[in-house]
């Protein structure tokens, strides 16, 4: 086999939905603040019984049912997260046994909101050299656990939430190759920490770091699999705001495409974010299978991963 594909795409989301108007009966903020400056409606918030591992679980079940296959089929499962509470057994090996995985490499990845376009590299990887066959590849964050609900210039934002892929070995490459990097004297700008851990921003600079420095990046990674940004069908950016994603994929200047506002409905769901927005576009039928569509990860670390990839 000469490369790796998404073979299917699955998500999932807490059924609990909060609105901007519930938020301004937590804190001093409005419905209309809230759209004004980061574009954002709803999001969904996982219960105190709905652990991280429970939301990968549910969207990996859906990416191996859209697959055709069983557990016993996936030889490595990935789990880019954040928001993992222990350290042992990772949250990979936890989504493996309520799945049923037998005997899978298991993997956490926290490259907090890059995490998903970094994993779904690194199985791209290990499946081209022959490490593995097929990988669950999942992104899946509780976003509600970190946060300060008095704080309303980080609350508006998260939201909870999960998304898959099932990526198996290919004739034909479907993952194109991943840029990525990081700003690691920047790190401070996205940070979750203390006890108990707690989200933070320095939003301006996230802003102003995404909106200049991440088209021409963008751009890279679109020649690296020998597209032009004219020829994507879709761009699936991390779902920060859409006071980010809107300039970022005005200046990249993917003209055809379809670019992913999931945010509006789902806030900033982290790792989760991508395959989330890109599951969605797929389920809705907005795209077709063979699509070029450029996935890019950016944030946390002010860290970024992005590829081309065919849509399954």
């Amino acid at each position: 086999m000469n490369g790796s594909r998404i073979a299917a795409l699955g998500h999932y989301q807490p059924a609990r939905v909060l609105t901007n108007d519930d938020l301004a009966g937590m804190v001093d903020t409005s419905d209309e603040w809230i759209r004004s400056r980061v574009g954002i409606r709803t999001r969904h918030i996982a219960g105190p019984d709905e652990p991280v591992d429970e939301l990968a679980a549910h969207a990996a079940a859906k990416a191996l049912a859209a697959a055709g296959l069983a557990p016993a089929d996936i030889d490595l499962v990935l789990v880019a997260t954040s928001t993992a509470v222990d350290r042992s057994p990772n949250m990979a090996a936890r989504v493996a046994a309520r799945l049923g995985v037998p005997r899978p490499a298991a993997m956490d990845v926290n490259v907090v909101c890059a995490g998903f376009t970094h994993a779904l590299a690194t199985a791209d990887h290990t499946v081209r050299a022959g490490a593995a066959s097929r990988a669950l590849v999942i992104g899946a964050d509780k976003m509600s656990d970190v946060t300060d609900w008095t704080d309303r210039t980080t609350c508006v934002l998260v939201g909870d939430g999960a998304g898959a892929a099932v990526v198996e070995a290919s004739e034909e490459p479907g993952v194109g190759p991943v840029l990525w990097g990081s700003v690691p004297d920047m790190g401070h700008a996205v940070r979750i920490e203390g006890e108990p851990a707690r989200f933070a921003q320095e939003g301006q600079s996230v802003y102003r770091w995404a909106t200049t420095q991440l088209p021409p990046l963008a751009r890279q990674a679109c020649e690296r699999a020998g597209y032009t940004p004219a020829d994507l069908a879709a761009v699936v950016l991390h779902q920060a705001n859409l006071r980010i994603i809107e300039p970022l994929a005005e200046k990249l200047g993917a003209v055809n495409a379809v670019i992913a506002r999931d945010v509006a409905e789902s806030g900033n769901t982290s790792a989760a974010s991508i395959p989330l927005a890109f599951s969605k576009l797929v389920e809705q039928g907005v795209i077709s299978a063979g699509d070029p569509v450029l996935l890019f990860g950016f944030g946390g670390n002010l860290s970024y991963a992005g590829q081309v990839v065919r849509c399954p």
